[in-house]
């Protein structure tokens, strides 16, 4: 396999060629342009609300940022920044408040994706001392499954420690308004991802590009406002990436951690650590995030386990599997779930044969260029992420997001200082 050094190069060409306020302008006029576009194609609700509520702040910092540049100002860093904030209110913080009061106000209507729910729904049971993990397929029926819901909805495919962001909710027994599960992971996904780049070694120009693409383009802003599951677990994941990069095996090994207690998408990052974890001196620290890792998880999810093994695994890893047999709304028109309408024997083969091709070349590479660097680790995670998600029979579009942000992140840690301070 050939080094990725010049798929990086190409990366940047494309990324920040374009930088400053013309940059940003375009940016923010192509995020206009997609969120009218979604408010007018869009059949769920939580969506093109949203489409229509973001557009006018995208256009506004479209208009300023064009407005802005041609008058060439000196502080053009502080001015970016306060566009970013803007968009952020208006894209995330203004759709979210709205749409979490009016589904407060009909809870019958979709003003929310249905993992919402889910994430609510299972931290009640939490809360009461039982078992989120109820419902499974036995002969082809579910299950003990939530009477007046679809049969997917029964299920909680996440670890454990997901249900923490529906704590409010279960707490004051109202699954809308200021408990909204989604309010609850937004916040945590700002304040994570805040403390992330302010430990992450890039220049002010990297960061902010970093923080558009999480939070404040449509690739951050509409999950935030709609569903958000995935946020909280990409911020984690960027506060890992920069705990790797500083070689506080600490700060990475706690974050990605508990990214990987939440949800299985953390663990081919928390895995691909071990390959690049160092020490201050340039020891591997495989073994001590191992052990941080596998703590965090272990003594949130073995409990579950235990209980009730065959739920456990229904859920976590059979439903969002597709083995269930259970129709999933997460079917997108990718190459995957494409092939496998065409023919549907390939459904159970795609993904294996994708897993295996994936394995073999990544391994090739790594044992060719031993030892790799945080940045050629987050490049394999990002084509390995792209390469899954495309295959997938069942699968969303808004996972694209980990490859993007995977391959975005690659290039923001590539050519780093060999030493570093460490934290802690």
């Amino acid at each position: 396999m050939a080094r990725l050094d010049s798929w990086r190069q190409i990366l940047a060409a494309q990324w920040f060629a374009v930088g400053g306020l013309s940059g940003d302008a375009l940016l923010y006029g192509a995020s206009a342009l997609f969120a009218l576009g979604l408010g007018f194609t869009s059949g769920e609700p939580a969506q093109w609300h949203w489409g229509y509520l973001s557009a006018p702040a995208y256009a506004v910092a479209a208009v300023a940022a064009i407005v802005i540049a041609r008058r060439r100002v000196a502080r053009e860093t502080r001015v970016r920044v306060a566009l970013l904030g803007l968009v952020v209110l208006g894209a995330v913080a203004l759709p979210l408040g709205l749409e979490a009061r009016w589904r407060h106000l009909d809870p019958g209507a979709a003003f929310a994706q249905p993992e919402v729910s889910v994430i609510e729904r299972s931290a009640g049971y939490l809360s009461h001392g039982q078992d989120p993990y109820r419902a499974y397929v036995h002969d082809g029926h579910v299950v003990d499954a939530v009477k007046g819901l679809p049969a997917y909805e029964s299920f909680f495919p996440y670890f454990p420690l997901m249900g923490v962001f529906g704590l409010p909710s279960a707490a004051t027994h109202k699954g809308a308004g200021l408990t909204d599960a989604r309010i609850v992971m937004s916040l945590m996904t700002l304040l994570v991802s805040a403390l992330a780049l302010a430990l992450l070694r890039a220049s002010r120009e990297k960061k902010i590009l970093v923080a558009q693409v999480l939070l404040a383009l449509p690739t951050g802003a509409l999950f935030l406002a709609t569903g958000g599951d995935d946020m909280p677990i990409l911020a984690l994941i960027l506060l890992g990436v920069a705990g790797l990069q500083r070689r506080s095996t600490y700060v990475a090994g706690i974050s990605l951690g508990l990214a990987a207690a939440m949800k299985l998408t953390a663990w081919p990052v928390a895995a691909g650590a071990l390959l690049v974890a160092r020490t201050r001196d340039g020891r591997g620290a495989a073994r001590r995030i191992a052990v941080i890792v596998a703590g965090i998880v272990g003594v949130t999810v073995i409990p579950f386990v235990v209980k009730d093994p065959w739920s456990f695994v229904s859920n976590v890893f059979a439903f969002p599997l597709g083995l269930a047999g259970v129709h999933s709304p997460a079917a997108s028109p990718l190459p995957g779930h494409i092939l496998t309408t065409l023919w549907a024997p390939l459904g159970h083969v795609l993904a294996p044969v994708a897993l295996l091709v994936l394995g073999y070349f990544g391994t090739r590479y790594v044992r060719e260029h031993w030892p790799i660097d945080l940045s050629e680790m987050l490049a394999l995670l990002a084509v390995a992420f792209g390469v899954m998600i495309l295959s997938a029979s069942a699968t969303r579009l808004g996972y694209l997001i980990y490859p993007l942000n995977l391959a975005l992140w690659s290039r923001v840690t590539a050519r780093i200082p060999e030493r570093v301070p460490e934290l802690v």
